[in-house]
């Protein structure tokens, strides 16, 4: 929850939490639910131009899918994701993802896998909202240039890690050029562009406690992505990264599918060190996540906790080396806590 660009205070954040439960009067209702209700509360009460929502699972029964016109809905890259949920079939993931849509409400949508196309084309009909598709109406190249609604130009790229972040630099340019109402300069969007932060999503950490652990010559890098798309994202980096060896530190919910997230990796990491995500009681162990990755070839072991991972690699391959944390946003979150 952001407001005007800055974190939501812990104080603000309790009391909305507080007014939400007691509005809620003790029935049932989800964390994601609660905390979308606050988030709803608090942005109620700090005006703006524009409002930025994030579903959470995504799409037809998702909390945030209350707001019945919304100025523009966005579809990124759809892949297989909370499968326990919203199937186990990549048509059947597009079909609830595709209930952001809204009747008559334009959507931007990302290149998606034909498959997902037909979905989206089928519930962009149904609700009689136009589709703003990249390939089609918008374009992006590496640069950036990005061509759409007739207009090119050139952008600087953005200083984030991984070829995929151009093209999500591409979407958010594509969003604005459908929000008529909200214009924003190609200087200002430049601007932007430059500045633009994104914990956890392949970021160098270059200081703290966790840093110290490695000697010079040593990388640390965290990523929070859970799933083979994510994977495929790390993986395409890590083709970059040849100069030195990649080892993993890992550890993933039990919800998700380790070996599909590994696999892309395999053949990529030197060494992997597991641990389990603190205080996650829906954690996989240290032990079940090592042997994922054993059973795909990955020199691995199982790890207490994320600084004796880090002990372990250094221990063990005393070469210099980069060192990515990945697997969960959760297990990120609590990177970013440990190390200041």
């Amino acid at each position: 929850i952001r407001l005007a660009g800055e974190l939501i205070s812990d104080t603000e954040l309790i009391t909305m939490l507080e007014e939400c439960e007691t509005a809620n009067g003790g029935d049932p209702i989800t964390f994601f639910e609660i905390t979308t209700a606050a988030a709803f509360l608090a942005f109620s009460r700090h005006p703006a131009d524009l409002l930025l929502l994030e579903t959470g699972l995504g799409g037809r029964l998702d909390a945030t899918s209350v707001v019945e016109r919304p100025a523009l809905t966005v579809l990124t890259p759809i892949s297989l994701d909370h499968q326990q949920y919203l199937g186990d079939r990549l048509e059947k993931i597009a079909g609830e993802k595709a209930g952001i849509l809204k009747a008559g409400v334009a959507c931007v949508v990302a290149s998606q896998q034909r498959k997902v196309e037909k979905v989206i084309a089928r519930r962009a009909a149904d609700q009689g909202a136009p589709l703003i598709r990249e390939g089609k109406e918008w374009f992006v190249r590496g640069g950036v240039v990005f061509s759409g609604g007739g207009k090119t130009r050139r952008l600087p790229p953005p200083p984030l890690a991984g070829a995929h972040q151009v093209r999500n630099a591409g979407l958010a340019v594509a969003c604005l050029d459908q929000l008529g109402d909200f214009a924003v300069a190609d200087a200002a969007i430049a601007l932007g562009m430059k500045a633009v932060q994104w914990p956890a999503r392949l970021q160098r950490l270059a200081g703290g406690p966790l840093v110290d652990i490695l000697p010079d010559g040593w990388e640390l890098w965290l990523d929070g992505g859970h799933n083979a798309a994510a994977a495929r994202a790390l993986a395409r980096q890590a083709r970059r990264w040849r100069e030195r060896p990649l080892h993993l530190i890992f550890g993933m919910l039990r919800t998700k599918d380790p070996l599909a997230f590994l696999q892309p990796l395999a053949g990529k990491v030197n060494a992997l060190r597991a641990v389990a995500i603190p205080g996650g009681e829906s954690s996989l162990s240290a032990e079940e996540t090592a042997a994922a990755a054993a059973r795909l070839g990955i020199d691995a072991a199982a790890a207490v906790e994320i600084g004796a991972a880090l002990q372990s690699l250094v221990d063990h391959f005393p070469s210099p080396a980069r060192v990515l944390i990945c697997g969960s946003l959760y297990l990120a979150g609590e990177v970013l806590r440990e190390n200041g």
